[in-house]
């Protein structure tokens, strides 16, 4: 170590302690020579990827050393220090990305893309932009509880192109959410500089367009990283009013290894690398009298003895042995609530009272479950579900959105991290497609990564027959029903409705809850009074025949019994799936088995829908019961048009009845 080395950076102690400095030091310096080592491991092919984070090390550090423990930091694949600084052990980390069945993900995903809820470290999916509305959702749940913690959440510059990025930070701006949104401004974004993402000189300067307050600072002056965060942080536990924290840096290596840098011009590497955040700290650190050279080799001796043994001990441990019935199981969190039976006492319903029925049951029932949507609060919705549910419980637990589809399914899942349940109302099933990648690659697949299964219910009018067109009509279930992960549910009564949403929100997993808009005020029936429960997973027998099996659910079962009461002469058994994730093969088969003969009818467009994967099904496990070929009949391949004729004729019912008794006379 050359003594005489000036540091470029200028250091402001503050009030710190020589020890604090000290221990600062060996906090930014571990990651630094774990990242070394990795990269070794990584050449010799015994890890099979790495994205370094090597020249960035001041702002995962300076963050974590300046937050709680009680607060949750919410970090992407460069920041090694959030994990090592938080105390998690590198023996778990080495675990994590070798795959081994003691990491956090168990071997089912990589990298830094797992949570640990016990440290309040919540890590990443590869969509950059995807974590920030979850730390809108823990921030949400602090203000709830009228509790003192904080959120960070990291992006890069280049996911902060990301659609996500605008409606985390505005729905944290609207809602004044305590969260410290850090944009890692390194000049590119993979291998695309920041000259082609973003047209603004600083994203500090975008704060002004929220309504809030922006930052930017020496992301390699990991002391100002310190005092600032910890200023930011001091302020927002009193005001609550979210802040974008911008931080200059630079990777001074590529994206991941094996993309390197070619792209970079070389002037840049020689600008940073003097700005380099450790060699920097250790000049200021001598001249302040606090290192040695010696004292310099001492502690990277004892780093290097530690990690070279850590690592030893993590390739000893076995490789993991693949169980087809462990990875199944890992899909959901298993449900261990009760279920409660319906009583005596009715009272008749519309399919859209009992819907808002079984709500308001729920929410006496969980005092944690939190409603959002667009206009569901003091105006109600758009179908008058919640009409009142404001003045029962509050704007704290009914809560208008923006429109921001995303941002809010992520902030349900933020919620979950906190032990509340989440119920989000799209005003249309169509609108879903804007929160898609929220539900299915953060909601789906998180308990079969790393164990937390989102307690998010999202409601989804669907379906035509109203005159509403192609954006405001669609059947979409089959979107869902091929993700694993989630659960589906399509009621087509009044009662079954009430208690198969009573039941989703029970339910730990993520579920995609369907209401037919047609079904609102066109059905009733006596529906029980009070809380009960319909499991999820069981079909309903609706009708009893021998001859032929009708496999349907929603708007579809109301076709199925108009044209059995039509047809009475035959024996048409008719089966409600009402759940279609996980869908009851049993009674499906056991009816087949006994008519003989299988239709199945479905709403949606005829080409890939789920009901093709109940065709196959039976095709498969009840073929030589079979007396006639496994019919499908679903709605035209169009978008669902406007006008009433060509609705008509869109409709799966329009060639429904021609299709049955070509069936039943085969």
């Amino acid at each position: 170590m050359n003594t005489s080395v000036t540091s470029v950076i200028n250091y402001d102690r503050k009030q710190l302690s020589d020890a604090f400095l000290l221990e600062l030091y060996k906090d930014i310096l571990f990651p630094r020579m774990i990242e070394e080592k990795m990269l070794i491991l990584l050449r010799q092919g015994k890890v099979s990827k790495w994205f370094s984070g090597i020249g960035q090390e001041g702002v995962a550090v300076g963050v974590a050393k300046a937050l709680t423990k009680e607060d949750y930091i919410l970090p992407l694949h460069r920041n090694l220090g959030v994990f090592t600084t938080r105390g998690i052990t590198l023996k778990k980390l080495l675990l994590q990305w070798q795959g081994k069945r003691d990491g956090f993900t168990l071997g089912r995903d990589r990298s830094f893309h797992f949570g640990s809820p016990s440290d309040r470290v919540i890590g990443m999916i590869s969509h950059l932009g995807s974590m920030l509305p979850v730390a809108d959702g823990l921030a949400l749940a602090s203000n709830i509880d009228q509790e003192d913690y904080i959120a960070l959440v990291f992006s890069g510059d280049g996911g902060a192109s990301e659609g996500d990025f605008h409606e985390a930070i505005n729905v944290a701006s609207v809602w004044n959410l305590p969260v410290i949104f850090l944009v890692e401004n390194n000049g590119y974004g993979l291998s695309t500089p920041s000259s082609e993402q973003f047209r603004c000189k600083q994203f500090a300067d975008k704060a002004v367009g929220y309504g809030i307050k922006g930052y930017t600072i020496d992301g390699n002056n990991v002391l100002e990283v310190y005092h600032k965060v910890k200023e930011i942080a001091a302020q927002m536990r009193e005001d609550r009013s979210p802040v974008i924290l911008e931080c200059m840096t630079f990777r001074m290596r590529g994206h991941e290894e094996a993309s390197g840098t070619k792209y970079v011009p070389k002037e840049l590497f020689e600008v940073w690398g003097r700005k380099d955040p450790i060699k920097n700290y250790e000049a200021y650190l001598i001249a302040e009298g606090i290192l040695t050279e010696e004292k310099i080799k001492e502690i990277r001796a004892g780093l290097k003895k530690e990690i070279n043994k850590t690592v030893a001990e993590a390739y000893a441990v076995p490789e993991i042995e693949s169980n087809v019935l462990a990875e199944s199981n890992a899909i959901y969190a298993p449900f261990t609530g009760s279920l409660v039976s319906a009583g005596t006492a009715k009272e008749k319903m519309r399919f859209v009272d009992a819907v808002s029925d079984g709500l308001n049951e729920a929410m006496k029932k969980h005092p944690n479950l939190v409603l959002m949507g667009q206009d569901i609060a003091e105006y109600g919705g758009v179908f008058k579900v919640t009409d009142g549910f404001v003045e029962r419980y509050g704007l704290d637990r009914v809560r208008n959105t923006p429109l921001c589809e995303s941002a809010i399914i992520g902030t349900g899942f933020g919620l979950s991290l906190r032990g509340k349940k989440a119920m989000v109302e799209m005003q249309f099933a169509d609108f879903v497609s804007c929160g898609f990648n929220q539900i299915v690659n953060n909601l789906a697949k998180n308990h079969y990564r790393w164990g937390h299964a989102p307690d998010v219910v999202i409601r989804m009018p669907t379906g035509g027959g109203v005159g509403a067109g192609p954006f405001h009509s669609q059947s979409n279930e089959s979107w869902f029903t091929h993700v694993p992960g989630l659960k589906v549910v399509f009621a087509s009564s009044a009662y079954d409705v009430k208690g198969l949403l009573t039941s989703a929100i029970l339910d730990p997993n993520p579920v995609i809850f369907f209401e037919h808009k047609a079904l609102y005020r066109s059905i009733s029936e006596e529906v029980p009074v009070g809380y009960y429960n319909i499991p999820l997973g069981s079909a309903k027998v609706v009708r009893t025949g021998a001859d032929l099996t009708i496999v349907t659910y929603g708007m579809g079962v109301h076709w199925a019994m108009n044209a059995a009461d039509e047809m009475k002469e035959v024996g048409i058994e008719v089966i409600d799936l009402r759940t279609l994730v996980p869908w009851d093969k049993r009674t499906v088969f056991d009816s087949v088995k006994k008519t003989g003969k299988c239709l199945v009818l479905y709403e949606d467009t005829f080409t890939g829908a789920f009901g093709a994967e109940i065709a196959a099904q039976v095709s498969e496990h009840c073929f030589e019961y079979l007396d006639g070929p496994v019919t499908r009949v679903g709605s035209l391949d169009t978008p669902v048009p406007f006008h009433p004729n060509l609705e008509k004729l869109f409709m799966a019912t329009n060639r429904f009845k021609k299709k049955l008794e070509e069936l039943l006379a085969y």
